[in-house]
């Protein structure tokens, strides 16, 4: 049975997926709360941390949480607006640190059931392109498609972003 009021938003590097992600959070009244899974291992990726710091105002709580991202969840009040962005950060995280993704879905999607507001979840699709040539990448490439299956058959709503264009693949806009 779908969790109300969840959206999966999809796509390839740079297509627009957290922009969207944002104005779907902002649909609901503030204070919203953006869980932050990235970590600033370099100069390129804390820029880009930054940017989207910058874009997002006052009414926007940032939570950075690069592994416990059910626990994360679990801090928030079930009403609040939240988006989680991203959820291939967050497993990268987790896989270099010995984590268990299967598992890790599972309790993520069990952080995600109580939820009464609205929850955006953010992540790459990674299963178009190529198979990667070496076994880190295709574990994964594969772990991120099991992700994405197990949360897009709870979520309500799942968007694909291509150019900047949301395609509605479940549920409404």
């Amino acid at each position: 049975m779908p969790v109300a009021g969840l959206y999966l938003v999809l796509g390839g590097a740079r297509s627009g997926k957290s922009r969207h992600a944002e104005t779907l959070v902002e649909a609901a009244p503030p204070p919203w709360r953006y869980i932050a899974t990235a970590e600033a291992g370099d100069a390129e990726m804390r820029a880009r941390i930054r940017e989207h710091r910058e874009r997002r105002g006052e009414d926007w709580e940032t939570v950075e949480e690069p592994l416990e991202l059910a626990a994360a969840l679990d801090r928030c009040p079930a009403e609040a607006p939240v988006l989680v962005d991203c959820l291939t950060l967050w497993l990268s995280n987790l896989m270099a640190a010995g984590g268990a993704p299967e598992a890790e879905t599972d309790r993520l999607i069990a952080a995600l059931e109580p939820r009464g507001g609205k929850t955006v979840l953010v992540s790459n699709e990674v299963g178009l392109g190529i198979v990667p040539d070496n076994l880190l990448a295709r574990d994964f490439r594969d772990a991120a498609g099991a992700m994405h299956r197990a949360l897009a058959a709870r979520a309500e709503h799942v968007h694909f972003m291509v150019a900047g264009i949301p395609m509605i693949v479940k549920g409404k806009p």
